[in-house]
């Protein structure tokens, strides 16, 4: 699985890279937001590697951020790979978070390729990923979720307590957030 590239841009249009690494150039499909912030002759990008059997495709990121939104896009029904680049063009992550917090249904049928019918079934299913408000969360704070999840608490009630939470490992978020639950 390749995970990240890095090299020279050989080619660079609205929507791929060519980049030369290691005697090979790769093309590399890039949203707008991430090629239109591509300006020096050498990058490195964070890639997904999608396999298929008409062939492999890479799609990179300058943005951890972007990446992480496509990879989760690609795992809603009805949405492969184009639909979530096209998304990745249309907002940056952190639009768009706030489009499906407010439940945008108008916002996101700009999105080429995407009807009232799809947008609304994205937005019910990312709701069910529970976004929320913010960024992506860090790793320890997925971690600490999942624990305190097996441990029989609600969801709402965890994402509420790991909001206020200070620690920055899973083990020091997951003792808080038992202390601060145990005074509610």
């Amino acid at each position: 699985m390749i995970v990240g590239i890095e090299g020279k841009v050989i080619k660079k249009e609205p929507t791929f890279v060519h980049i030369g690494t290691g005697g090979l150039i790769y093309e590399v499909f890039v949203s707008l937001n991430a090629s239109s912030a591509i300006e020096k002759d050498h990058i490195r990008l964070h890639t997904t590697h999608i396999v298929r059997e008409d062939g492999e495709m890479l799609y990179g990121f300058l943005d951890i951020n972007e990446k992480k939104m496509f990879d989760r896009l690609i795992k809603l029904s009805g949405v492969g790979p184009k639909v979530a680049m096209a998304i990745c063009s249309t907002f940056k992550p952190e639009e768009f978070v706030k489009v499906v917090h407010e439940r945008n249904i108008s916002k996101l049928k700009k999105v080429p390729g995407i009807g009232p019918k799809s947008a609304q079934r994205i937005l019910v299913e990312l709701d069910e990923f529970d976004i929320g408000e913010h960024a992506p969360l860090s790793s320890a704070h997925n971690e600490a979720m999942m624990a305190l999840e097996s441990l029989g608490f609600k969801k709402e009630q965890i994402q509420k307590v790991l909001a206020t939470c200070e620690a920055a490992d899973t083990a020091g978020l997951v003792k808080e957030a038992l202390k601060k639950m145990q005074k509610i």
